[in-house]
């Protein structure tokens, strides 16, 4: 019985497995991009909650000094920082609830590092964060 030549069956096999551990690679620093983007778009909104939150005005009921929050108030102290902070995060939507909460919502979108061209469009991402008045 005669043994048939396998030089070379190697070479499919480690042109396979590269080019899965290439698709992996860029997988993983899109993913981790994204991970990052939202991170961060969470910061914005969550420090655009505090100051908007920061916006309230002082008013003594009963002897009880309250923190009232105003649907104007809480839209400009958002609006002023996210205008302040660097990126392109823009405010969606900024309400008061209950006049004691401040309600931000902020969007930007995301493109791939890597083969954008599969998304050229971008994901949009999308981070509300609520933060309370100091007084009241």
């Amino acid at each position: 019985m005669m043994l048939r030549d396998e030089s070379g069956s190697l070479l499919p096999l480690v042109i396979g497995y590269g080019a899965l551990t290439a698709v992996l690679m860029v997988t993983t620093i899109d993913l981790a991009s994204l991970s990052l983007a939202q991170r961060s778009l969470d910061a914005v909104a969550e420090a655009a909650a505090l100051a908007a939150a920061d916006t309230f005005t002082l008013s003594v009921t009963d002897g009880v000094p309250l923190a009232v929050l105003s649907p104007s108030g809480v839209s400009r102290g958002a609006a002023a920082l996210i205008a302040a902070t660097p990126g392109e995060a823009a405010l969606v939507e900024s309400s008061t609830p209950d006049g004691a909460s401040a309600v931000v919502t902020v969007e930007t979108r995301w493109l791939p590092p890597l083969f954008s061209s599969v998304v050229p469009a971008g994901v949009t991402l999308r981070s509300t964060a609520i933060a309370r008045t100091a007084v009241g």
